[in-house]
């Protein structure tokens, strides 16, 4: 059971490494590409990568209406919401705010797990909220010079990470009796008809889509896609129904951390000392509100009662 666990999350490690690089892959991307048209498309081919795996692996079959009716509803927030105003919000704000507000996944996560899986709150886990919501505040606002620094990509990143973390509630209340990568490949590709639908109502030009054959933003948008997208989905999905939401987004903190480190060598975004402040009371919030420091601490509490 440990080493099964401990694989896990190596491997929720490394997709976190490739979300976090992914939000520099996004902002170069939406630099040369209309966002929501850019965000259909990766969608999509991720969505069609995902089948094309499961159908090697024997495992792809048609979902049921049932399922088609769980597929959708999860794809709304997962992949609709979040994938268009992050998208967007990448467009509109750095990426090193970006990173740093996708930290606060976790925080997010944990509260709707209280509210719809009905976890437990303690006083250590309000504790860790208000650290990570302390957190979000020096980022976002001390960050780059006071109040006036908040714009509105960082509020459509923001609302991205809420469709999110509402998406991996539903993922796991709702556990629908079908392979979790089937899912991820399904809500992929329908979600992407959705979103390719409003970019055409924005008014892009999917001629613009011209500018992936060029060698460069062809590599950048493939990591996105299939790496990023496709194989980080899938893991992640499946990693929720085996250890459960809120285990499975403390992970998530960790894209904060490479998304910070792919800003300043892809991008040459200057990290600021507000950052890493605001960073390390994002990490302490997930560590005491995810119930790791709480859980320690009665562990060394039984550990002194039974040596008395």
């Amino acid at each position: 059971m440990k080493t099964a666990l401990r694989k896990i999350y190596i491997a929720l490690l490394l997709i976190m490494m490739s979300w976090g690089f992914n939000v520099s892959a996004v902002k170069v991307l939406v630099a040369n590409i209309d966002p929501i048209l850019l965000t259909a498309f990766r969608i999509f081919v991720a969505g069609v990568a995902v089948l094309i795996i499961l159908a090697f692996l024997k495992v792809l079959r048609l979902p049921t209406k049932r399922e088609m009716l769980i597929i959708m509803l999860i794809a709304f927030f997962n992949v609709v919401i979040h994938h268009i105003f992050i998208s967007v919000g990448l467009s509109k704000t750095s990426g090193v705010n970006a990173g740093l507000i996708v930290g606060t996944a976790p925080l997010f996560t944990m509260m709707l797990s209280v509210l719809f899986l009905s976890k437990r709150v303690t006083m250590f886990r309000v504790l860790g909220f208000l650290l990570g919501f302390t957190g979000v505040a020096i980022t976002s606002i001390a960050g780059n010079g006071g109040f006036t620094s908040i714009s509105i990509g960082d509020i459509f990143v923001l609302i991205s990470i809420l469709g999110q973390a509402y998406s991996f509630i539903l993922i796991s209340k709702l556990n629908p009796n079908f392979d979790s990568r089937l899912l991820t490949g399904y809500m992929l590709v329908f979600g992407s008809f959705f979103i390719f639908i409003v970019s055409l109502f924005e008014g892009s030009e999917v001629s613009q889509l011209i500018e992936l054959w060029s060698f460069d933003l062809g590599f950048v948008f493939l990591f996105s896609a299939v790496i990023a997208t496709a194989v980080g989905h899938m893991i992640y999905n499946a990693a929720i129904k085996q250890v459960g939401p809120a285990e499975s987004a403390i992970f998530i903190n960790f894209t904060t951390v490479f998304a910070l480190v792919g800003s300043a060598i892809f991008l040459g975004e200057t990290i600021l000392v507000s950052h890493f402040v605001g960073l390390i009371f994002i990490v302490f919030g997930v560590l005491i509100g995810s119930g790791a420091v709480e859980h320690l601490w009665k562990r060394s509490r039984r550990k002194e009662s039974l040596s008395h």
